[in-house]
């Protein structure tokens, strides 16, 4: 059994007891999350598609915790004007473990 869920403008491909990164969720460590945006579901071989999201499917899942990703280098410039700008980005996450699939 397997869901395709939306959250934070992006779409993930879950099972029970997966552990996923999401976009920054604005909750603490061990708070429940149920993410109600789920595009399909997959159960026994049958197979439950929305438009664009299903009545009543839901994902239940737990935080397990918040973090930054690896630094990324942006470096701007322009040739042959001494323009340079370098800068660094580090994208905050949020880890889900996929606790329970509704639908």
């Amino acid at each position: 059994m397997y869901a395709i869920i939306e959250t934070g403008g992006k779409q993930y491909k879950v099972q029970e007891g997966d552990v996923i990164r999401v976009e920054k969720l604005d909750l603490a460590e061990g708070d429940a999350v149920k993410f109600d945006k789920v595009l399909f579901v997959s159960k026994d071989g049958s197979i439950n598609t929305g438009k664009p999201y299903l009545e009543g499917a839901a994902v239940d899942a737990v935080v397990e915790g918040h973090g930054k990703a690896k630094k990324i280098i942006v470096f701007k410039y322009k040739a042959k004007k001494d323009y340079r700008k370098k800068q660094g980005h580090r994208q905050p996450y949020t880890q889900v473990k996929i606790e329970k699939i509704v639908g």
